[in-house]
């Protein structure tokens, strides 16, 4: 499994946390039912096979796709009966190849499940991959969608006097500013910064602008985070 603190990505897209969503289309008498989860790991997304399979007990197939984890390296797909190629391939073309509004294709965190009850028609190799690749598409279009980001921790310790001054001058300049804590001597803020070196330099040569260099950033461990799109 792919570890999110070993990953070098340092930020992707997902959708947000809550509950599935759904959509529907009917094409030639046949109904496609869409469910879209968001997917941390390989067996949150198996689990939406499994459940929409006893919801949807008795329809013919539960085509399914999914891509998990900061650099996409686990990408799966099933056809479940559909002739191959035509479904479930489609459905995760249709993840990765997704564009969000920063114009890169990165989502991932997303599983997929399209759920068809057949009509009696038949659709075709070139209709069946536009169905279920339409299908995927249409409930993306839906999705509330955030940015994942992976920020480094960092403290600084300084005087209880100075915590509130001090932690004002840099949420001003930007910086997101996590919990403070306070202990016997001193108090200690928090800063969460992109993970990478150049953030990192660039919030010490800052804070010792602040302190007369009297202060140290401290890194300390990584944290995902979802942010607005």
């Amino acid at each position: 499994m792919e570890n999110e603190d070993d990953s070098r990505a340092t930020t992707y897209t997902t959708i947000a946390v809550g509950p599935d969503l759904r959509r529907e289309l009917e094409l030639k008498r046949s109904r496609f039912i869409t469910v879209l989860r968001r997917s941390p790991d390989e067996e949150t997304a198996r689990s939406l096979v499994s459940d929409l399979r006893r919801e949807f007990h008795d329809a013919r197939h539960h085509c399914s796709a999914f891509v998990v984890g900061p650099d996409r390296m686990i990408q799966r797909s099933s056809d479940d009966g559909e002739p191959s190629g035509t479904a479930g391939i489609p459905m995760l073309e249709a993840l990765i190849k997704r564009e969000t509004a920063m114009k890169v294709a990165d989502l991932s965190d997303v599983s997929v499940v399209v759920v068809r009850y057949f009509g009696g028609i038949l659709l075709g190799a070139g209709g069946l991959v536009r169905a279920y690749s339409e299908s995927v598409s249409a409930a993306l279009d839906r999705a509330p969608l955030v940015r994942r980001r992976r920020l480094r921790l960092c403290a600084i310790d300084v005087a209880h006097a100075e915590a509130g001054r001090l932690e004002n001058e840099l949420r001003n300049a930007g910086y997101v500013m996590a919990e403070t804590g306070y202990e016997a001597q001193h108090a200690v803020l928090h800063v969460a910064l992109p993970d990478d070196s150049g953030a990192i330099s660039e919030a010490r040569a800052r804070l010792a602008s602040l302190t007369a260099g009297n202060l140290e950033l401290r890194p300390q461990g990584t944290e995902w985070v979802d942010v607005p799109v």
